[in-house]
């Protein structure tokens, strides 16, 4: 078990009794499926597609509330079980990317107060705290320009949190 827990070092995470489960049903991902929790923080489990003899994944769903991210490419999971978990980090951040880089262009065109409930919660989360960077960061560098550059970005500020409130 050690050398499997090398090959995927989020074993190291699992009871022996899990990780002995994991192993065993390594072959059949939909038996493997009750371990993600355990395996992943915050994963409940992945939406699966039948497709052959293995199926494919198509989905990461939260287990903190109600929340689903669709893969931007499905991963068939084939292999041994340490290979295809790995093979599942790497989809899940490149899933991930895609959907901030897709959030960034809906903030755009839509507005904060639309664009809120676009996208799962971590995505916003991510993005509107870069748009916060961003603005901080602007209000920092227009002060040679303009003395009152950090007062309108705290105006600002006010405004974006005013209208969430309104919102909630």
């Amino acid at each position: 078990m050690d050398e499997k827990k090398k090959c995927f070092p989020r074993f190291y995470f699992t009871s022996s009794s899990d990780l002995l489960d994991i192993l065993s049903n390594g072959s059949s991902p939909h038996k493997v499926m009750k371990f993600m929790s355990k395996i992943f923080q915050a994963i409940e489990n992945l939406t699966l597609q039948e497709s052959g003899d293995r199926p494919t994944a198509v989905a990461m769903i939260t287990n903190v509330g109600i929340e689903t991210v669709e893969f931007t490419t499905p991963l068939k999971l084939n292999g041994k079980v340490e290979n295809y978990m790995q093979d599942i980090i790497n989809v899940m951040r490149s899933s991930l990317r895609d959907v901030a880089g897709l959030s960034l262009i809906k903030l755009a065109k839509h507005g904060k107060t639309a664009w809120l409930s676009m996208d799962p919660a971590q995505t916003t989360l991510l993005i509107n705290m870069l748009n916060w960077t961003k603005d901080v960061e602007a209000g920092f560098a227009g002060i040679k320009n303009d003395k009152e550059s950090m007062k309108k970005c705290w105006a600002n500020q006010v405004t974006l949190l005013s209208d969430l409130i309104k919102m909630v």
